[in-house]
């Protein structure tokens, strides 16, 4: 039986998925539908969430998985990253926000076993970016991130944001610092800061504003950095998930497409 491009074994890549959610649920639909060649969905692991697929333990995800998506958020990759790569089973991770911990980045980096790979979900541009640096430094980089604004209510926020948030008239900046900070505050809608961020200069150095429009229906992004290379405005509008509006729903089709990219056709975008 000869192998695959990627190195994975015929006759299909055999994928788990941690997470049955918003993104995982899409995942496990169109994976089950075919929606990516030679790739089956295979195990399913989820505490809450039922599934046919649904297995009761990690070591039964392991078991049968070639690779394991996590779609589970930052305590679930805190969780069962590191021993999904000493497995020897490559990791798919859309999670990125939590890599905002830098002992969590620092432990799965270092794991020695299946290979490591972040998932770029809802935004792109990242290689014009990334080949920019090499040219020269990049001085500034910055992200503004607009959602609907009740998805970004939180607990900690002072009660003239809240009021200002549920009154619905204007757009409310609620936050504005670097990424590491943003990651932190809004864990289940940092994930496209902290993908920026490791892509160029890092969780310190990234600005970040996080703002709630009344009148959004979807997710808008708009990235800027500028350098000796040049001057970069990347914007980005998707649709909000119908199942979490902090989540834009092409997300879990970024991660078909990662899963078609790692079996590494003849031709590919680089």
């Amino acid at each position: 039986m000869g192998a695959r491009h990627g190195g994975y074994p015929d006759p299909v890549l055999r994928v788990g998925l941690i997470g049955c959610g918003a993104i995982g649920s899409v995942v496990a639909r169109e994976l089950s539908g075919g929606a990516v060649e030679r790739a089956e969905l295979t195990a399913v692991f989820d505490l809450v969430v039922d599934h046919p697929l649904r297995v009761q333990d990690r070591e039964s995800l392991l078991s049968r998985s070639d690779v394991v998506v996590e779609a589970a958020g930052h305590g679930a990759l805190r969780a069962h990253g590191v021993a999904v790569r000493e497995s020897g089973t490559d990791l798919l991770v859309v999670s990125i926000g939590a890599l905002a911990d830098e002992d969590l980045e620092s432990q799965l980096r270092q794991a020695e076993g299946g290979r490591l790979f972040l998932c770029t979900g809802a935004i792109g541009g990242l290689d014009i970016l990334r080949a920019a640096m090499l040219f020269g430094p990049l001085e500034e980089v910055a992200i503004s991130s607009t959602k609907p604004a009740a998805a970004l209510s939180r607990p900690w926020m002072g009660e003239d944001v809240l009021d200002a948030l549920a009154d619905g008239s204007v757009p409310v900046t609620v936050f504005d610092g670097p990424a590491r900070e943003a990651c932190a505050r809004f864990p289940e809608s940092a994930n496209v800061t902290a993908t920026l961020s490791l892509a160029t200069v890092g969780f310190d150095r990234v600005r970040v504003q996080m703002v709630g429009d009344p009148e959004a229906t979807g997710v808008r992004h708009v990235v800027s950095a500028s350098g000796v290379a040049g001057n970069y405005e990347l914007s980005f509008e998707n649709a909000a998930s119908p199942d979490n509006p902090r989540t834009s729903a092409v997300t879990a089709y970024s991660v078909l497409r990662a899963l078609t990219d790692m079996q590494r056709p003849p031709v590919s975008f680089l």
